[in-house]
């Protein structure tokens, strides 16, 4: 099955089932290279605040961009394979706001006086688990700490069976532009298999709030492979999002992963979809949402032709961490939080994953970084390449030849027959100059980029991973 759609950016979108089927494998969504795995525990607290002091050596300037975990939920969704607490005691919501705010404080003093803030995004768990006098109490603490530029992106994720309309007009006062809907699924059936009852109502009724209170971008996010989806189900609830009309729609991958997430033992095995239909469900929103006018931006992502995503896509300047695309590729990233994720410089960190341990660093008056990575010459060249294909679908050997002073060509010999062999198959273009992603490969991106991972080639196969579809 093959079906070619047109998206508004004026390049083609070939959704091939039959090589998506046979291409489907184990691998990374390379919200990071290396990947968060890759980290060591070698990487604590001392290394991470002697980059954080190297960070503008030469007189080079780079803003920030912070993300704030805030794990707490107050149900449990079965497929969740988030870092989250589920429980109803806002006691302990409240330990933790106090624990974050010591780590703001802990943290600001490294950045001098350069802390200008030009992107941030919360997440979780829920954030709106917490009042709306404790978020704005949060972000009062942040902005103390931190220049917040008026012209910056700020996001955050919600829940919508836990806010209203008043809610949604006090986060964009308090500075929030962009939000992000948990949907997943409006059909009853799929709603009660992963104990996430939520009406299309409720959800309607807040993107309909945060358009009136002015946020610039709605996002959805969707999930195609959970108990109980069919066809027929999933095709309804397609129809209703894109009526709705949010600015973006990510459409993730349910990877069902009982050993490693024990909510997800919770779902009836024989309730989730055949791979034969999950693979259908995927080339039915894919071929829906390009029919509707959005533009795949990649890896599970759609938007519409006229938001910032799709117009950095355009522009050059798309770029990818840990919260998926982003449209501000020059930030450093300032993690903050239980188990959030920095990048400084040529590194990447992460807080402690368990809250014991986080509150306990904290308590000492020490930074809660438990581990991370200081990347090597090889590292950053590879991540360029695969930053290059998974956000613009094209590479230029040339630009990463004058950058890296390498021959591409010889660098990457074992690569590039791996690659002949994609072109065979349609998914790749090949030249002298140039490395392009074609029409029938974008859905298959992450195979590409698997192909300069350095670390997949000494494992190949590995089950660390999610499937890639």
């Amino acid at each position: 099955m093959s079906t070619d759609s047109s998206p508004a950016d004026g390049l083609p979108l070939e959704i091939d089932l039959d090589l998506i089927r046979r291409m489907d494998r184990n691998g990374p969504r390379y919200t990071s290279y290396p990947t968060a795995d890759r980290f060591v525990d070698a990487f604590g607290p001392e290394t991470y605040r002697s980059w954080v002091g190297r960070r503008n050596i030469g007189g080079i300037r780079r803003a920030l961009s912070i993300y704030v975990h805030l794990p707490f939920c107050s149900t449990i969704c079965f497929y969740c394979a988030c870092n989250k607490v589920v429980t109803r005691d806002k006691n302990k919501g409240r330990k933790y706001l106090d624990n974050l705010f010591r780590e703001i404080e802990l943290q600001a003093p490294l950045f001098g006086d350069d802390r200008q803030v030009e992107q941030m995004h919360w997440g979780g768990g829920t954030p709106t688990f917490y009042s709306m006098s404790q978020l704005a109490s949060l972000h009062e603490k942040l902005r103390q700490h931190f220049t917040l530029t008026a012209d910056g992106e700020y996001s955050i994720e919600i829940d919508p069976r836990s806010v209203d309309a008043a809610d949604m007009h006090a986060l964009h006062d308090m500075g929030f532009n962009r939000v992000s809907l948990g949907v997943q699924d409006f059909d009853a059936d799929v709603q009660r298999a992963v104990n996430r009852i939520q009406s299309e109502a409720q959800t309607l009724a807040v993107m309909d709030a945060a358009r009136e209170a002015g946020f610039l971008s709605i996002n959805v996010d969707l999930i195609y492979g959970l108990p109980k989806q069919n066809i027929l189900g999933f095709n309804r609830t397609l129809g209703r999002v894109i009526a709705a009309a949010p600015d973006r729609i990510a459409i993730y991958n349910y990877a069902h992963l009982p050993a490693r997430f024990k909510p997800q033992r919770r779902i009836v095995d024989a309730d989730l979809p055949s791979p034969e239909t999950k693979l259908k469900l995927l080339g039915l929103a894919a071929h829906r949402l390009a029919e509707a006018g959005y533009v795949y931006i990649g890896m599970d992502h759609f938007s519409k032709p006229g938001d910032a995503l799709a117009l950095a896509q355009r522009h050059g300047h798309l770029h990818r961490n840990f919260q998926g695309y982003s449209t501000h590729a020059d930030c450093d990233l300032l993690g903050l939080g239980v188990s959030a994720i920095g990048a400084i410089g040529p590194t990447y960190s992460q807080n402690h994953r368990g809250l014991d341990s986080y509150y306990d660093a904290i308590e000492r008056n020490q930074l809660p970084v438990a581990r991370g990575i200081e990347l090597s010459a090889d590292d950053l060249l590879r991540r360029a390449v695969i930053q290059a294909l998974a956000c613009q679908f094209c590479l230029s050997k040339t630009s990463v030849e004058i950058a890296y002073l390498i021959d591409f060509d010889q660098y990457f010999s074992g690569e590039l027959a791996d690659l002949r062999a994609m072109a065979d198959d349609g998914l790749v273009q090949l030249d002298a100059e140039w490395i392009t992603v074609t029409a029938r490969g974008r859905m298959l991106v992450r195979n590409i980029c698997m192909v300069f991972d350095k670390y997949l080639q000494r494992e190949r196969e590995s089950t660390r991973f999610s499937r890639v579809i």
